[in-house]
């Protein structure tokens, strides 16, 4: 048996590595950033049976079956379908065990300008893969979530709660012994594609006269691509259907991360983006009546009728105070300079 995996932070136990023994997973969206991550793990540290690699991306499909660490492993396929085409899905989705929903369309503008083009992937999309994991009797589905869905603003947070909701509600479809649906929700990855830090770096590299930034208050919480797959995998282990996971992790002011980066360049106010937020939340005031509290994670237990006593049991922890708030701005764990450059070096061996 593989060594677990490793990370003193969300560290799945062996019992968790175990799950996905002689199991098919299946990835949507596995061709980007945390999907390429998580495939290499997954093969690295258990003994699935299959993994399917599901993604609309040709180019990146390429790309990703050069890498030796994959495309040498016969436990692999690849799958090239968009999770809008529910035909494509159903075909993908016999024999799945478990399947890891990343797939979405992530980027604010963006999606501010091509709603409609939004909506298809992140809710028509969500909905799709309900109806294709109830159908092939998939065990468990786990989708990814972001911070931005907490109280949104944009259209991509509004479509993520929407998918939040979808999942959560799709146990009343499944029945007491079908597939388990539940979310894992958290904030920006450091060093993903597409991020802020990538940005200022290559600004940095290009000479650039000042780093950009959008409010000198703007604060984000922070994860690393190591620790997001290792939540996700103790997410899937302990899962009863319906939860929404929440790890504890730090936040940083966006212009002290811009100093950490380049000190000796200046920086620029130019103003918030149209749906952007001066700090990100992952839980509400509303949220904390079904809200519970671990050393390492939070857990949003659902307010429907499928969830039982019995269920709330498994989980030992603590409810939170009536008024609790997990927001960015007032998150006691901070960045400092050191930790913030210690988690950069680990993000980009993760990104290798």
């Amino acid at each position: 048996m593989p060594n677990p995996i490793k990370n003193e932070n969300f560290a799945p136990s062996n019992s968790a590595i175990s799950d996905f023994k002689q199991k098919t997973v299946l990835v949507t969206g596995g061709t980007g950033s945390f999907g390429t991550a998580f495939v290499k793990q997954i093969l690295k540290n258990t003994e699935v049976e299959k993994l399917i690699i599901f993604s609309r991306d040709e180019q990146k499909h390429f790309l990703m079956a050069q890498n030796p660490k994959i495309n040498r492993d016969d436990r692999v396929r690849f799958f090239l379908g968009d999770v809008r085409d529910i035909s494509r899905l159903e075909l993908a989705m016999r024999g799945v065990n478990i399947v890891v929903h990343a797939a979405a369309m992530k980027h604010v503008a963006l999606s501010e300008y091509n709603p409609l083009e939004c909506i298809k992937t992140n809710v028509g999309g969500a909905e799709n893969v309900v109806r294709t994991a109830i159908a092939s009797n998939v065990e468990k589905v786990i989708a990814l979530s972001t911070d931005k869905a907490c109280s949104p603003n944009n259209l991509y947070g509004a479509s993520k709660l929407a998918s939040d909701k979808i999942f959560v509600s799709a146990n009343n479809l499944s029945g007491l012994n079908g597939t388990r649906f539940s979310v894992v929700r958290y904030g920006n990855v450091i060093g993903s594609k597409g991020s802020v830090i990538p940005y200022f770096e290559k600004l940095i590299d290009e000479g650039c006269n000042f780093l950009p930034i959008t409010d000198p208050e703007m604060t984000r919480f922070w994860i690393t691509l190591e620790q997001g797959i290792n939540f996700v995998i103790s997410s899937i282990s302990s899962m009863n259907g319906g939860e929404i996971f929440v790890p504890k992790i730090p936040s940083m002011k966006i212009v002290d991360l811009a100093n950490y980066m380049a000190p000796q360049i200046k920086k620029k106010v130019i103003g918030i983006r149209p749906g952007e937020k001066l700090h990100e939340a992952m839980t509400t005031i509303d949220d904390a009546r079904n809200l519970i509290e671990f050393k390492d994670r939070f857990i949003l237990l659902p307010a429907l009728k499928f969830w039982n006593k019995t269920d709330a049991d498994d989980y030992q922890g603590e409810p939170v105070e009536k008024n609790f708030v997990y927001s960015s701005d007032t998150n006691q764990n901070c960045l400092t300079e050191a930790e913030f450059k210690a988690l950069l070096i680990r993000s980009r061996e993760d990104m290798e």
